[in-house]
């Protein structure tokens, strides 16, 4: 999208091409200050990397966790999980947002019955 190949942005950060795979896929996390040199280097800013993802309402305090599952941050923490996070937040249709939602119901029931 910005036109610079992995090679070339894990030069211009002193690190393996290899390894900004891994964050692109969602294997290894960023830290803050390794996400500040990503967008300095691209020319983008920081919230270039969360546009489309959700919107906190302000009402999380500090750094506690909320009272989600387990199940919903390791989720978050794929690389499929963050990407159907972003697509899904895009759709403004809130009939098509509920119809995905069923979809996934009934998929993920057809699933469960099929590994019984």
């Amino acid at each position: 999208m910005i036109g610079m190949s992995q090679e070339r942005l894990g030069d211009s950060l002193g690190i393996t091409f290899q390894q900004v795979q891994k964050y692109e896929k969602g294997t290894n996390r960023i830290g803050a200050s390794r996400l500040q040199q990503i967008s300095k280097t691209l020319g983008v800013p920081v919230s270039f990397f969360f546009e489309g993802a959700p919107e906190i309402d302000g009402s999380e305090v500090g750094f506690a966790e909320g009272s989600s599952p387990p199940y919903v941050s390791e989720f978050l923490s794929t690389a499929e999980g963050l990407s159907l996070t972003r697509a899904f937040t895009r759709i403004r249709d809130a009939r098509v947002r509920r119809r995905i939602v069923e979809l996934v119901e009934v998929l993920g029931e057809q699933n469960a019955e099929l590994a019984n």
